[in-house]
């Protein structure tokens, strides 16, 4: 499973991108609002950091604008994936643009129906908010299985499941044995992927024996 950042963070990017974890990055307008900087810029920086797609969302509501907005957006880096609203004017525009040759990916995705209709549009990637679904007393990761189950169906099907609002390391692991193609995670989410308290534990133990022994490598 692929690991998508989702953040804005510029150096959070560049020192997990250096420990090998990035294979993309996600933002969007409150992401990119949070950080006070202007969006393009933003979005150029952090194409020039990964080698993977690097989301960037429009903002325009009608198809013609998504479209419009979409063209300027994959003008920044050849890495840009445009992000459209799954509405019906958001399928359009991922129609138009993944014909034009753009990576797409449909966000704001609550239902297997929705997940269908992008793959059918041409998506790129399709991204369920499973933290959104919990946060409505449902289990988020039900509907990654069925959009998985559904893809799985149609082999002709090549969008790929980028599971978003992911809030816990439990949403990262039913994801990945679900078989979701991506995830993409907060980075203190992804931090905390590696630990554990027996990791610790048995640290301490191993490295309590070794000063005993008065050695040093």
């Amino acid at each position: 499973m692929k690991f998508f950042v989702d953040t804005a963070d510029i150096d959070m990017i560049r020192d997990l991108d250096a420990k090998g974890m990035v294979d993309g990055v996600t933002t969007n307008p409150s992401i990119i609002a949070k950080s006070g900087r202007d969006f393009i810029e933003v979005i150029k920086e952090i194409c020039d950091i990964v080698d993977g797609p690097v989301s960037a969302e429009v903002t325009a509501t009608d198809a013609e604008g998504m479209i419009a907005e979409g063209k300027k957006l994959a003008e920044i880096a050849p890495n840009v994936a445009i992000k459209v609203p799954l509405t019906w004017d958001g399928l359009t525009a991922c129609r138009a643009l993944t014909r034009d040759g753009h990576m797409v990916n449909v966000t704001l995705c609550f239902s297997a129906n929705q997940a269908l209709l992008a793959a059918k549009a041409g998506a790129t990637f399709v991204s369920p908010f499973v933290g959104r679904i919990d946060d409505m007393a449902y289990d988020g990761m039900d509907l990654i299985a069925e959009i998985k189950q559904i893809y799985d169906n149609y082999p002709a099907l090549e969008t790929e499941i980028l599971v978003a609002s992911v809030r816990t390391i439990n949403h990262v692991r039913q994801a990945a044995l679900i078989g979701a193609d991506v995830a993409t995670v907060p980075p203190q989410v992804l931090q905390s992927l590696a630990k554990h308290p027996l990791t610790d534990a048995g640290l301490e133990a191993f490295l309590a024996d070794w000063q005993k022994t008065g050695q040093s490598i």
